[in-house]
């Protein structure tokens, strides 16, 4: 278990500088497209991480994101939202027997059909605050709900391809 921690830990703290330092600078389409790949850190947490450990940590990685890119608050609730949707998704996509205590949510594991539909969701409902939040108005609905999809859409591409750089099938 401790190795498991000392590798998210690792795995979270490359991808939220990966995010400040090379993805929030890319400029896709005027600002319409914003990956934030630094959820993929979230999504990789264990299997058997109890519901209190998930939003703890959500909340840990939103803060050091907060403070590597700002505003202050909002990828914080951003990724509250994620901590709350994440054991729900965990329950409603289980297996019938249950998942594995030494299993992840891995492509290789658990097959491209649920990692889509369980990161596909959670990136959806991350975005979905993130962008409505910090906009704060209808005004614009049409556009946002744009910005939303495509963000989603490519940010669960990119922790696709991550997937399948990260984990090999012997993993």
């Amino acid at each position: 278990m401790a190795q498991q921690i000392l590798i998210s830990t690792v795995r979270i703290l490359f991808l939220l500088l990966l995010q400040a330092l090379v993805v929030s600078r890319m400029n896709l389409f005027d600002g319409l497209i914003l990956p934030w790949v630094y959820i993929f850190g979230i999504l990789m947490l264990p299997l058997s991480m109890p519901s209190w450990g998930i939003m703890l940590s959500a909340f840990a990685v939103g803060i050091g994101m907060d403070y590597l890119s700002g505003p202050m608050g909002l990828h914080a609730s951003s990724c509250l939202v994620i901590g709350l949707v994440l054991p729900w998704m965990r329950r409603i996509l289980a297996p019938r027997e249950g998942y594995d205590s030494t299993q992840k949510p891995t492509v290789q594991k658990m097959g491209l059909p649920w990692y889509l539909t369980y990161a596909g969701a959670v990136t959806l409902a991350h975005h979905a605050w993130f962008f409505i939040v910090e906009v704060f108005r209808t005004s614009d609905l049409g556009y946002q709900l744009i910005k939303i999809l495509l963000s989603s859409v490519l940010t669960l591409i990119l922790m696709t391809i991550g997937q399948y750089l990260i984990y090999n099938s012997k993993n």
